[in-house]
């Protein structure tokens, strides 16, 4: 069964200052990585994926939302079992305390540091998606097209 190979146009080559080309007619075979399939679907998930390697963990506060010393009053006196802060003399004795529905309590499955910050990418895919952008970069009616906002588009 034969081979068929993509055809590589031939690309003009120009220099620079401090690249000087030998005959300024040349015209050379295009990189093989700029006639790569274009996979947007790729590109958004590495993407997406390896900004998330560049995050901190946070957490709430250990102790936070239970800095009180707060008791329930129990049954019988037509308010909710909610513990309340003790002590007189000041608006806040009284009041629900450590409940996540509570004014000043703790919230409700405090963030924790261990969570899973970082994302594994597949190194194909990392690879993949590097050739895929730059086959992208090399068609002008992808590079020219306009554009959303940022921050209103993928």
């Amino acid at each position: 069964m034969p081979v068929v190979a993509a055809a590589r146009p031939l690309v003009s080559v120009h220099g620079a200052e401090h690249f000087e080309i030998k005959d300024p007619s040349a015209e050379l075979k295009m990189p093989e990585v700029f006639l790569a399939p274009i996979r947007a679907d790729i590109v958004h998930f590495v993407h997406t994926n390896m900004a998330k390697n560049k995050r901190q963990p946070y957490a709430v506060s250990k102790g936070a939302g239970h800095q009180h010393s707060a008791e329930s009053w129990g049954t019988g006196r037509a308010v909710s079992r909610i513990p309340r802060v003790s002590g007189g003399g000041t608006s806040r004795a009284g009041q629900a305390a450590f409940g996540n529905m509570c004014r000043k309590g703790r919230m409700f499955a405090p963030t924790r540091i261990w969570r899973k910050w970082h994302k594994k990418i597949n190194l194909n895919q990392k690879r993949y998606a590097v050739a895929s952008a730059l086959a992208a970069s090399a068609l002008p009616s992808l590079v020219m097209a306009p554009r959303p906002p940022l921050g209103q588009g993928p």
